[in-house]
């Protein structure tokens, strides 16, 4: 049989290469959620006969076409449909030989992207380090989670973390096929960013999902990013019920509705909208960092990180922000993120860069409260549990848009791939020299702690220490990278008072 051709447990699959490397693409990983699916857990897919093409991606989840994400990053050429549970795979060979599987989980906010986004390309990694990539699309916005529970019934108990389960179902496919295509399925580390870091936090913590990987990633995310009470989120789906004109309990028009008219529905509700993992009872049954401080995942090893200006991505969808004076961003700041502690303004003070506006200093407080916080917490629990924890923060400034972004939220994403010849990514990233180094230094990072759960190796100018409860290194990736102690203490400690 040709190395394109594999047999899966569901049926043989015919793939393509591209650069010596084979690729699989629009596996069905569960069965479509449409009909009378609409909004229940996934099922393992059907079988079928002969061979199935595998040389194009499939359909992308429903989600809004006009986002920050397709005007920055580019849009994404597949049609989009209900039907859009796939995944897609690339290889050195269909060999036999069991290599370390990387599953990416793809960001968004939980309301766009794909795992078939160019960014994501996963022929570098599976050239570069003789390793298996995994890329999935999973269900968002309304149809991953809208909580559903209180006004239809037990029956639809967990639609407020379908695309949790979604992950859990693709994890478990990749567990059961892997090997037909040369990766080990007994050594599989997940990685995710944003979102896609919420849903690796989420999944740490997750009995279901136990067993199913080996190590884990985190860029620019944890299991607290995104979290919602059952209370908020049943109030967001009371909202959308009536712009779609569903009444509780009205499940002929639950599942009868046009997918676009009730995505539409959602999105007229405006912006700020947020969809996420819901503390629920039945999929995720506490806090994913409570369960982590409970020793959830306390064999699994863990890199963690975020960039040093996260929050300055979303200046450009809120250009207010940059207009405002100090007294406004102060009011500003107590109004959306509650009273901030005097030992905290104190610090933004000191560490400021006197040449900078003062919203920058806004941005600073959301990157720390939205990210960094989450971070800390998740690694001190890892740690605590005597688990390997390894921490990052990526330096590395884009020249892009005038220089406003910095080192900016999803940044670092086609340093990790190795992309950064793909499609748009000049214009994000920029083109100053350094950003060769830098990515090979991540790549092969990400790359060495798939194979053995530690980042070192010849691919890093130092060596970057395990992050433990007495000592806190962090490996800063920029044009001279290196490690620093204690990165975030002081900003840690000013924050006391509050968190």
């Amino acid at each position: 049989m040709e190395q394109t051709v594999v047999e899966t447990k569901y049926g043989r699959l015919r793939g393509g290469t591209n650069e010596g490397v084979f690729y699989w693409k629009g596996i069905p990983y569960a069965k479509a959620p449409v009909g009378e699916r609409r909004f229940l857990p996934p099922e393992p897919p059907d079988a079928w006969d002969g061979v199935r093409e595998a040389t194009s991606f499939g359909p992308v989840v429903m989600q809004p076409s006009d986002s920050m994400f397709s005007q920055l990053l580019g849009r994404m050429n597949e049609p989009m449909s209900e039907d859009g549970l796939y995944l897609n795979i690339w290889s050195p060979a269909a060999d036999g030989k069991k290599r370390p599987v990387l599953f990416w989980i793809h960001g968004g906010a939980f309301l766009f992207g794909s795992g078939s986004f160019p960014w994501y390309d996963g022929t570098a990694f599976a050239k570069h380090g003789d390793v298996v990539v995994v890329t999935i699309n999973y269900r968002m916005s309304v149809f991953g989670f809208l909580y559903l529970g209180d006004a239809f019934g037990e029956t639809y108990a967990q639609a407020g973390n379908l695309g949790i389960l979604d992950q859990v179902a693709a994890l478990r496919w990749v567990k059961e096929n892997i090997e037909a295509f040369g990766g080990d399925p007994d050594n599989i580390t997940i990685f995710g960013e944003s979102a896609g870091a919420a849903s690796v936090g989420v999944l740490l913590s997750l009995p279901e999902a136990s067993g199913l990987f080996r190590r884990a990633i985190l860029q620019s995310g944890s299991g607290s990013l995104l979290l919602r009470s059952p209370e908020t989120a049943m109030a967001l789906t009371e909202r959308i019920l009536e712009r779609a004109g569903i009444r509780p309990g009205d499940r002929d028009r639950l599942l009868s509705i046009p997918a676009a008219e009730l995505l539409q529905a959602a999105m007229s509700l405006g912006p700020g909208i947020t969809y996420g993992p819901v503390v629920d009872g039945h999929v995720l049954r506490r806090h994913p960092i409570e369960a982590l401080h409970d020793g959830a995942a306390s064999d699994i090893p863990i890199l963690i990180g975020v960039t040093k200006d996260e929050y300055n991505l979303f200046s450009l969808t809120d250009p207010s922000l940059t207009r405002l004076e100090e007294k406004e961003l102060l009011d500003r700041m107590n109004r959306e993120v509650g009273p901030i502690p005097e030992e905290a303004i104190r610090y933004y003070a000191e560490t400021a860069d006197r040449s900078a506006p003062a919203w920058q200093t806004w941005l600073r407080i959301m990157t720390y409260l939205v990210f960094v916080d989450g971070m800390l917490r998740t690694a001190d629990a890892q740690a605590a549990q005597g688990a390997n924890v390894y921490m990052y923060r990526f330096d590395y400034e884009t020249p892009a848009f005038g220089g406003q972004l910095k080192a900016c939220h999803t940044l670092e994403l086609p340093f990790v791939f190795h992309n950064l010849h793909q499609p748009g990514v000049e214009n994000f990233v920029g083109n100053r020299p350094e950003r060769e180094a830098i990515a090979s230094e991540m790549h092969g990072a990400w790359l060495s702690f798939a194979r053995t759960g530690n980042p070192n190796g010849a691919h890093l100018p130092e060596k970057w220490p395990v992050y433990t409860k007495e000592h806190k290194p962090v490996f800063v990736f920029s044009a001279a990278s290196h490690v620093e102690d204690d990165l975030f203490g002081r900003e840690r400690e000013a924050w006391q008072g509050r968190l």
